[in-house]
């Protein structure tokens, strides 16, 4: 936790995976992230996996560093208060339809300088998820076995919601571009981000779109190879899996040298005609005579072996592991400086947790913060935010428009 964004107060009104991921980010970057949900909680309070008490394990890791307010989202006076609290504060993420209460002209009429960021599901205002928006992109259509007929070849659906992520590091982006051009023309803005849009528009900057529409088809199915370059997995002589990649002439050589493969491929490039150290093209129009003579050198090591000549060679590889191993590795997790102690979590339950992925050389990161219980600073906020009183709180609170900590009541 770094205080590069200390001061900077947001209000977030989200659920799932996009729109929270806006708040955390900033959290994690010293900004005073408030978190308003429904007093009973949002769509995502209950997401899965669920502890043995009732705890939302993906709701505690995607809310840490926020503070957490309750109203009663159903009632006019609740999404009043909601309202005013955003006006209080001047800058909102959300994931509201855009013709909801928090619209942002309605917002807006009492703050003129809001700078608001919605995500969206489509442009035309259709709703969409990351696992709809991942159909539609095509990427789905080309992951698989390269042996599979793509006449009838299932789609394989990835199992991390990428665009989500994607998008809420694009919204934490664009809400500090909007907070910019505030502090320069003194106006503010509404930046609607499609999840739609991420995806497609991620499609296209990626190259894709250009590449299909250019060879007026589709790509072939390539498994676990990699597009346009010399990689793949391979299984060492005890069965350890493992990825490697060469996309640089410094990688490649160094994948040959730790295979022990100098002289084979030399004989290679004589009879093809080709320098594999010179063109990602020759590596990988040849790839399949390529992966069978790494995979037979692979099979004639151990992995631990193989893994110490790859490391000396300055190859670029890394082991498959289920996650519950990545999970328990000291290189990626124990010894990592990204994680630090477990704060007190909800849940209860304790284990590692993230830091802000960017580090300050010379700086000192602060341990990670624990997500808030629901309805624990409503007190707090409405008090500090909108000037009410102790009595004026109470009342609310006792006619059911503010909710509280929920810390007992599971």
């Amino acid at each position: 936790m770094y205080n590069l964004l200390a001061g900077l107060k947001i209000i977030e009104v989200s659920s799932f995976v996009a729109s929270p991921t806006v708040g955390l980010y900033c959290a994690q970057f010293g900004a005073d992230v408030v978190r308003v949900d429904h007093k009973a909680g949002g769509l995502d309070y209950d997401r899965y996996m669920m502890t043995r008490e009732g705890r939302s394990l993906s709701w505690e890791n995607l809310n840490r560093g926020k503070k957490s307010v309750a109203l009663d989202l159903h009632s006019a006076e609740g999404r009043e208060l909601l309202v005013e609290l955003v006006r209080a504060t001047g800058q909102m993420v959300t994931n509201l339809p855009v013709n909801s209460f928090l619209a942002h002209d309605k917002v807006a009429s009492g703050r003129p300088d809001l700078v608001s960021v919605r995500i969206m599901g489509w442009h035309d205002g259709r709703q969409a998820m990351d696992f709809t928006v991942n159909a539609a992109s095509g990427y789905p259509l080309m992951t698989g076995p390269e042996e599979w007929d793509p006449a009838v070849a299932p789609p394989v659906n990835q199992v991390l919601p990428a665009w989500d992520f994607i998008t809420g590091a694009y919204c934490a982006f664009a809400l500090l571009a909007g907070l910019r051009h505030r502090d320069s023309t003194g106006k503010g803005a509404e930046m609607r981000v499609p999840l739609g849009d991420v995806a497609i528009g991620t499609m296209a900057n990626a190259g894709a779109m250009a590449e299909m529409l250019y060879r007026g088809g589709d790509r072939e199915r390539l498994g676990n190879a990699i597009w346009g370059a010399f990689g793949r997995d391979f299984i060492s002589k005890d069965g350890k899996r493992f990825m490697v990649a060469a996309l640089t002439a410094k990688q490649w050589s160094a994948t040959v040298e730790a295979f022990g493969l100098g002289k084979p491929v030399a004989a290679m490039e004589r009879e093809l005609g080709v320098d594999f150290a010179a063109s990602d093209h020759h590596r990988f129009v040849n790839r399949a005579q390529l992966f069978d003579m790494f995979q037979e050198a692979a099979s004639a090591f151990d992995y631990a072996e193989l893994a110490v000549r790859l490391k000396n060679a300055g190859a670029t590889f890394e082991r498959y592991r289920t996650m519950y191993e990545a999970a328990k590795d000291p290189d990626l997790v124990g010894n990592n400086p990204l994680f630090g102690p477990s704060p007190a979590n909800p849940s209860g339950f304790a284990y590692p947790a993230t830091r802000s992925f960017a580090n300050l050389p010379g700086e000192q990161p602060g341990d990670p913060k624990p997500a808030p219980y629901l309805g624990e600073h409503s007190e707090e906020i409405l008090a500090e935010r909108l000037g009410l009183s102790s009595g004026q709180v109470a009342r609310l609170i006792d006619r059911g428009v503010v909710g509280t900590s929920d810390k007992d009541s599971k």
